[in-house]
């Protein structure tokens, strides 16, 4: 590999973004812009449908946490997002974690209509489940580390996590009203936040502005939609892992469009039951000082849940 030239390019541009931003877009994936889109299309139609329809998937404690959820249901640091979703985690068998992963366990709840929600999910979570490993595996590179330093048991078995999101259109928002958390009582958005688990592949619309990324000026920039590619970000275990050498980047989205805006947000995790702590050769990068205290990925995660949701 180190004799790949172009290999090592996209290594380097990998290290200055993760460095840098916590923001990245990715092209030449290889995934169908026909599935991307179709997706999307789907996505929209269901969160067209009546309450009624929609509420036949809602999300209960019952359902493991899997299902819809109508406006202001989700909350982040303690207030409402003015957001509706569809939230899924990969399927659990009951006991597979034991009480730990009880919270979580469950097949996804899909809707009827249309006949090929399910199979087309399915089909897409499997192609960005691949893709992420692949990203992955360049970020452990341009790291310094081993081609699977984030593989086996740390991440090899993802947890991953996919969320169906809806916002409603909205006025334009004074930027006055904004809060650094991003809280606005008139908007329709979803509060600043950086992700809790490893790497994030966002298949936003292609012609709404809404998502934006705070840069190192503390400044709120959009991360502009460009067919054809995913907006990448790395979550909090990165952070870890990496011992703070790759920071995630606090972002939030604003529906200001006068257009019913959908976003289809895939997390690829580590393995539920991974204890994740600084890896050896980062502390070396880092002075040998451990920064960050050991985590298990699970335990994180059902933390996060149970307090993220009004059900």
């Amino acid at each position: 590999m180190v004799q790949d030239k172009e290999l090592l390019k996209v290594v380097r541009l990998l290290d200055k973004a993760c460095k840098e931003a916590g923001f990245f877009y990715v092209k030449g994936h290889g995934i169908p812009e026909s599935l991307v889109k179709e997706v999307r299309d789907i996505t929209h139609g269901f969160f067209a449908l009546p309450y009624e329809d929609k509420v036949k998937i809602k999300m209960t404690s019952e359902s493991g946490y899997r299902g819809y959820q109508r406006v202001g249901e989700n909350v982040t640091k303690g207030k409402p997002d003015m957001h509706e979703a569809i939230d899924c985690y990969r399927p659990l068998e009951p006991g597979s974690f034991g009480d730990l992963g009880k919270p979580l366990e469950g097949p996804n709840l899909w809707p009827d209509h249309p006949s090929n929600f399910k199979e087309t999910m399915e089909e897409y979570i499997g192609l960005v489940r691949d893709l992420s490993r692949k990203i992955l595996r360049g970020i452990a590179l341009a790291l310094g580390g081993p081609v699977d330093a984030l593989e086996g048991e740390r991440a090899g078995d993802s947890f991953w996590v996919m969320r169906l999101i809806g916002y409603p259109v909205s006025t334009d928002i004074p930027e006055e009203e904004l809060t650094d958390t991003g809280w606005c009582t008139a908007s329709k958005f979803s509060g600043a936040h950086t992700d809790y688990g490893l790497l994030t592949l966002v298949n936003q619309d292609d012609d709404i502005c809404a998502l934006e990324v705070r840069n190192r000026s503390g400044e709120w920039i959009y991360a502009v939609p460009i067919p054809g590619t995913f907006v990448c970000n790395i979550g909090d275990m990165l952070k870890v892992w990496s011992n703070g050498l790759y920071e995630p980047t606090l972002h939030r989205v604003v529906n200001n469009s006068p257009t019913y805006r959908v976003s289809v947000v895939f997390f690829y995790e580590p393995n539920f039951d991974t204890a994740v702590e600084p890896l050896e050769f980062c502390k070396q990068k880092t002075g040998g000082i451990v920064k960050y205290e050991k985590v298990v990925y699970g335990e994180h995660l059902v933390r996060k849940v149970l307090t993220n949701f009004v059900v």
